[in-house]
């Protein structure tokens, strides 16, 4: 699902130029966002949800996510651009958690916290609100902050912890977890 979950975002800059895209940009976003929400659940039902696919679970998202991104931005500049403050502040700061995560641990860290996943939410929400109806700024203005958030909570976790791991629900668990590993 995740590997279906990535070819969703270069099919979404295709399908941005289809005639009337916006039914199909809207059912692919909603498409990708179920996506990730059953591979989590089954991923966990099945007992699959190792680190390696957790890891292949957030690069995948990226890519969803990236090709969203590019359509609103080719295709919904005046919502973008109102909102470009706080693009380039999401973006800075997941680019320099990345940057942290593989200096520290040699890999992109994995945690899908409470906040990513609400943070999931309201972005997909956002760009269905952008993509498909022009509009959605004041939600895309809560979907970039809490994405923030989001990186800045990830940042703490890995200065936090002092080896790789994934699924921490939030940094009360990183200090919990913290506790019982070696340094």
């Amino acid at each position: 699902m995740a590997v279906f979950r990535a070819s969703l975002g270069p099919a979404l800059i295709a399908a941005a130029n289809l005639k009337s895209p916006e039914v199909w940009l809207g059912a692919t976003i909603v498409t990708g966002f179920t996506s990730d929400v059953f591979d989590g659940i089954l991923a966990r039902r099945w007992h699959t949800d190792t680190g390696a696919l957790r890891l292949a679970d957030s690069i995948c998202d990226d890519i969803f996510y990236l090709g969203i991104a590019v359509v609103a931005v080719e295709h919904h500049w005046p919502v973008i651009r109102s909102q470009l403050g706080l693009l380039i502040a999401v973006l800075a700061l997941e680019a320099l958690r990345i940057f942290l995560d593989w200096r520290k641990y040699g890999r992109m860290a994995s945690y899908h916290s409470y906040v990513a996943k609400a943070w999931g939410v309201l972005l997909a929400s956002a760009a269905v609100a952008v993509i498909c109806f022009n509009g959605g700024a004041a939600l895309l203005t809560v979907a970039l902050a809490l994405g923030i958030a989001c990186n800045l909570e990830g940042m703490a976790m890995t200065a936090l912890l002092p080896h790789w791991t994934h699924d921490v629900k939030s940094i009360a668990h990183a200090l919990e977890l913290r506790k019982g590993m070696p340094a």
